[in-house]
């Protein structure tokens, strides 16, 4: 009725070319979108940041001023960003039920011979878990980028603000090797041959069009209980805003100071400042609609249920009792295990080349060892980090 002219299997099949081949998750959270034969994908700036950045330098400054691939020679490739293709899931909420952990799971799958990655995903705030298995393409290269003045536009002041008047985006393409399949970097790679893309109108859009997002959410919040929305309000939105704001300050003053320190620290600024402006959105978001009100009522309206049409060995009638419990607890340890974490663990990089060395297996391959500690001290500075 409102327009949609697509089935289930066009959008997820494992027996054909769907538009889950074509919408894929890139890096470690974002979105990307296949939108050529030949692997081209766009995805947000925001989500390339990290990726212009690296390629960034005093003698060539894509943040500022963008970047464009005029030949396939002239696309960067990218160390440590993968691409990955969902090739099924399935729900496995019953097998862990049953005792089984995430980790089994996911080695079970990994082990089938295929060389794919899996996933183990919580969905509806735990309630079920879906196993996703994937094909992941490590040969990522930037193709382009606009300027951070259209890409940024509005800076923080403007994020997690709609409308958004921003040219939020940047373009990648994936890259494999001759049989098509995942390969590491080499010159000899090919462009992925994508069974599937999104072809892309350039007809406008009309009032009332269908329209419908498609992608890889990272989590939800909403079925949160209003005693964790106290906790939210409370403390650790809190917490959030006033560390990070502390330390964003410091590295705001010293990248204003040096274009060097600017460059090497543009990526850790916005992936700090994202969700430190998202917590201010969200407390006043939530205070704004009286979210807590409405959950204490659909509360009520449950516990009332529960008295009338349960047992007490059934467990309804203490669930919520029994979940305010936890979350008062929990509260100083919260803070104290936040303040830990925000001050401490995720601020004071000197930590990080430390950690590199805690688990052997993390340096088995001394050159890319050596590789990753070079790529982090290219964007470290001592006096800035102290």
């Amino acid at each position: 009725s409102k327009g949609f002219r697509l089935t289930a299997d066009d959008i997820y099949s494992v027996n054909k070319a769907s538009m889950k081949d074509a919408v894929v998750l890139f890096g470690r959270g974002c979105t990307g979108e296949i939108v050529s034969a030949e692997g081209l994908l766009l995805t947000n700036h925001h989500c390339g940041y990290g990726a212009i950045q690296s390629h960034s330098t005093l003698d060539h400054d894509y943040l500022t001023y963008g970047f464009w691939a005029r030949s396939r020679d002239e696309e960067l490739p990218n160390r440590n960003l993968n691409v990955r293709f969902l090739v099924r899931m399935e729900e496995v909420t019953d097998r862990m039920a049953a005792g089984e952990t995430a980790d089994e799971i996911v080695r079970k799958a990994e082990a089938e011979g295929k060389g794919y990655k899996a996933a183990v995903e919580q969905m509806y705030y735990g309630n079920q878990q879906f196993l996703f298995l994937y094909e992941q393409f490590d040969d990522v290269r930037l193709v382009a980028a606009p300027p951070s003045s259209i890409g940024k536009f509005g800076g923080d002041t403007d994020n997690w603000i709609w409308p958004r008047h921003t040219g939020d985006f940047s373009v990648f393409r994936v890259y494999a090797g001759p049989d098509n399949k995942p390969a590491d970097y080499s010159p000899e790679n090919k462009p992925y041959k994508a069974d599937r893309f999104l072809r892309i109108s350039l007809d406008g859009v009309d009032e009332n069009d269908f329209a419908m997002i498609m992608g890889f959410p990272g989590s939800t919040e909403r079925y949160m209980t209003s005693y964790e929305i106290d906790d939210m309000l409370g403390v650790s939105n809190p917490n959030r805003i006033f560390i990070r704001g502390e330390r964003q300050a410091i590295l705001w003053e010293d990248m204003l100071a040096s274009d060097k320190v600017r460059i090497q620290y543009a990526s850790k600024y916005a992936r700090s400042s994202n969700y430190w402006k998202n917590s201010i959105g969200m407390s006043r978001g939530i205070e704004k609609l009286n979210v807590k009100a409405r959950k204490q009522a659909q509360e009520a309206e449950f516990q009332a249920w529960a008295q009338q049409n349960t047992v007490p060995e059934e467990g309804f009638i203490t669930a919520l009792p029994k979940i305010k419990e936890y979350v008062d607890g929990r509260g100083e340890i919260d803070h104290n295990r936040q303040y830990l974490a925000e001050a401490f663990l995720m601020s004071v990089e000197a930590l990080t080349p430390c950690r590199s060395f805690m688990g052997k297996e993390k340096i088995a391959d001394p050159e890319k060892s050596k590789q990753r500690l070079a790529d982090w001290y290219k964007d470290y500075n001592a006096p800035t980090d102290r």
